[in-house]
């Protein structure tokens, strides 16, 4: 019998539409027959070739593909491609963000095709089945969003892998060569590089740049978060170099062309471990009886000049990062702390926003913007201030003083201090009436022994002090913004700005305030932010408070920078823009330089390059916000893990299929009790109660439930904590 090739009989082709368009999308500009397509899926059976032909057709007429030739067909390109950043889940899908698109486009982790998380790249976008999210599949990478990731080393015999998992995103293993893993010893946290990713490897191929060093310990840690986000750590040697050559003598030549202010009282109210001075407040009474104030900031701009290497490393920057240990600083010291700095007893230049203010009522009657020199006459803690505010007197106490010792300060201080704190209430007063959202969210701190451990955690939370500052920051922000955007005709300008909340959002506030019976009211603008106001007051010192703070702040838009403004919906304010901080915000120094370009008559910048310059700054503040935010969770893991033999009564703060979170109400630490975890029953979650219900015992354990824990485990690594649960507030008192 003649040996006949076996055929592969299939009778249904999976996915085939998808398959089709893979081969079609691969080589955009070719012609494939159904014949080559057969071939290609490695099918040659009669029902399978029909198969492809019946869908060719189908897709023709969706316009999917099209029919160049008779029996030929091309990928149609037109309207089914789309450009966005991808953000990836945990378990490997992600979604491309595409602008101007209200549904996210959702990527199978098969379609994936390499992409990594925040990469930009081109997807295809499948047609959408009825009533389901858009699908598609990425069909090129435009740009990287970063080649560099941190990872645990682990050695083989002739090469290595880097496990990602623990940090961010990171969706598959690093393979590295031999040659390429350096000094790096296994078990070790280390920086890896992304060089190629082979076609059919599963890994990329990777060098290893950076040791980091033992995972858990403080410094690799810190530096692992560091490099997670790709901030820097040091400066450059050729930037130190440049930065300590800068003259930064005050000379008599710059002084005449600037308004002269020493002889005016000038003091600052900063942290009292701040070691970068970049605002002083002025006071001074005139003939007609109103005050004249001035906020002067730190003249960054006259030292970073455009164009050097000194600007380009503080824009690649764009901010200081505060970590919970260390500052890594926007500029160089020698500028940050010395120079620009405006440090008791010393003469500096400053750009100032001086206005004359009614005495009574605060208003605003006139205003001047410029560059001046200043002397600043006293340095101030804010807890020193706020002693003058609340006894009324300049006698500061030996404890808070920053010089250890008790000291009288000067009348005309008390009384400068004392009125400028009243006409900041009478400021905020009016903020507030105007539809102002008030945040004073209570921060963690922690005190760190000299070898950084943290031994005890406080509160800081804003009194009178901090809120005359911020008022007069808030006041000259909002008059230079206003200044600039309401000239004809239109200037480009850096706007700080604020979108409305989301509605979706807005209505889950609602249902969880609801929880703990509080009522809110959107029915428009001022009702929204009146209920706003009223819930954050409400919740003021009650153990849900951190809750619901940071669900309200999660409920607002992302406050961003840009050369289109849309005013500012938090503060109420039609304009507002950075001009206050150019110690440590990049915008703020382009703030000045706009402001001085165009007092002196300049025509309007180039807003396309401002723009660009908004969203490197609004991104690099981003990941400065999360790598902060990741330093302080690392810290109160680490804070736990000595604490591990303690009770600790928390609130619960979230509710999962997986477990319950729950937050410490004395130190703010949140962890998760595992819902396999929980003895003596087996609990189901409920997502409309926003609870968990034993199946034998009935009891529900819902949000803002206050319950009593142990540490289970603390993963210094992954900045996680684990709790037991040891009962419910009731149960753990009833029974002591």
């Amino acid at each position: 019998m003649p040996n006949k090739r076996r055929r592969r009989p299939i009778t249904q082709i999976a996915d085939l539409s998808q398959k089709i368009l893979k081969i079609l999308k691969r080589e955009p500009g070719k012609l494939f027959n159904h014949k080559q397509i057969a071939a290609k899926l490695k099918v040659d059976d009669p029902n399978s070739r029909n198969e492809i032909v019946k869908e060719l057709s189908q897709l023709t007429a969706k316009k999917h593909v099209e029919e160049k030739e008779r029996g030929k067909f091309s990928f149609n390109a037109t309207s089914h491609y789309h450009t966005g950043k991808l953000d990836c889940t945990s378990k490997g899908d992600g979604y491309v963000i595409v602008e101007g698109m209200e549904q996210d486009i959702y990527i199978p982790k098969n379609n994936m095709n390499k992409a990594l998380n925040g990469d930009t790249v081109k997807v295809y976008v499948y047609k959408q089945r009825r009533s389901k999210k858009h699908e598609g599949e990425i069909v090129e990478i435009l740009e990287r969003k970063t080649e560099e990731f941190v990872g645990v080393i682990q050695m083989q015999k002739n090469f290595a892998f880097v496990n990602t998992s623990a940090e961010g995103k990171m969706r598959t293993d690093v393979f590295v060569p031999k040659n390429k893993i350096g000094d790096a010893k296994d078990g070790e946290k280390v920086l890896v590089k992304i060089e190629d990713w082979p076609e059919k490897a599963d890994s990329p191929f990777g060098k290893v740049i950076k040791v980091l060093g033992m995972p858990g310990e403080h410094n690799t840690e810190i530096h692992s978060i560091l490099a997670q986000y790709g901030l820097p750590h040091d400066f450059p040697k050729e930037v130190e170099d440049y930065a300590n050559n800068i003259d930064t003598s005050i000379k008599e030549d710059e002084i005449k062309k600037r308004r002269d202010m020493r002889d005016v009282l000038t003091f600052t109210i900063d942290p009292k471990d701040a070691k970068d001075f970049d605002d002083a407040l002025s006071f001074q009474k005139l003939e007609n009886g109103n005050y004249e104030i001035g906020i002067h900031i730190a003249d960054v701009s006259h030292y970073v000049v455009p164009g050097t290497i000194l600007d380009d490393e503080a824009y690649e920057r764009a901010t200081s990062v505060y970590l919970v240990d260390r500052v890594v600083p926007m500029l160089p010291e020698i500028l940050s702390n010395n120079a620009c700095s405006l440090r008791p007893n010393e003469e500096k230049y400053t750009f100032s926003a001086v206005f004359e203010l009614d005495k009574s009522s605060g208003k605003v009657l006139d205003q001047w913007f410029g560059r001046t020199v200043t002397y600043s006459d006293a340095r101030f803690a804010y807890e020193e201030a706020q002693h003058i505010i609340e006894t009324r007197e300049g006698t500061i106490p030996a404890e808070i003083s920053l010089t250890g010792k008790e000291y009288t300060s000067t009348d005309a201080i008390v009384e400068a201090t004392l009125e400028l704190d009243r006409l900041a209430k009478i400021m905020r007063k009016q903020r507030m009436k105007n539809g102002a959202i008030s945040f004073d969210k209570v921060e963690v701190k922690f005190n760190l022994d000299e070898d950084n451990e943290p031994v005890g955690v406080f509160f800081k939370s804003s009194k009178d002090a901090n809120k005359l500052i911020e008022e007069y920051m808030l006041l000259a922000n909002k008059k230079v913004a206003e200044f600039i955007g309401k000239q004809t005709p239109k200037k480009t300008f850096v706007y700080r700005i604020h979108d409305e909340p989301n509605d979706e959002k807005l209505a889950a506030l609602q249902t969880i305030a609801g929880r703990f019976g509080y009522k809110m009211n959107y029915k428009d603008r001022k009702s929204t932010t009146a209920s706003l106001n009223n819930l954050l007051s409400d919740v003021a010192g009650k153990k849900e408070q951190n809750l619901i703070d940071t669900l309200t702040i999660r409920t607002m838009s992302k406050a961003v920078y840009s050369t289109d403004n849309i005013g500012h919906y938090g503060l109420a304010f039609d304009y507002y823009s950075h001009f206050t901080s150019p110690i440590r915000r990049y915008p703020d120094v382009m703030v000045h330089r706009l402001l001085q370009h165009y007092l002196d008559q300049g025509k309007s910048a180039n807003e396309e390059e401002y723009e660009q310059k908004c969203k490197h700054s609004s991104d690099m503040e981003y990941l400065a916000t999360s790598a902060e935010r990741d330093s302080i969770k690392y810290m109160q893991v680490k804070f736990m893990q000595d604490h591990k033999d303690e009770t600790f009564l928390g609130v619960i703060s979230g509710v999962t299929e997986w477990g319950i979170y729950v937050e410490i109400i004395d130190n703010k630490c949140e962890g998760m009790i595992r819902l396999r975890d929980i003895k003596g029953d087996h609990y189901d979650f409920d997502q409309e109660q926003y609870a968990i219900v034993g199946r034998k015992s009935k009891q529900t354990i819902t949000l803002g439930d206050e319950v009593y824990v142990k540490v289970k485990e603390a993963d210094l690594v992954k900045k996680h904590l684990d709790f037991t649960l040891i009962g419910t507030k009731a149960e753990y008192e009833n029974k002591a």
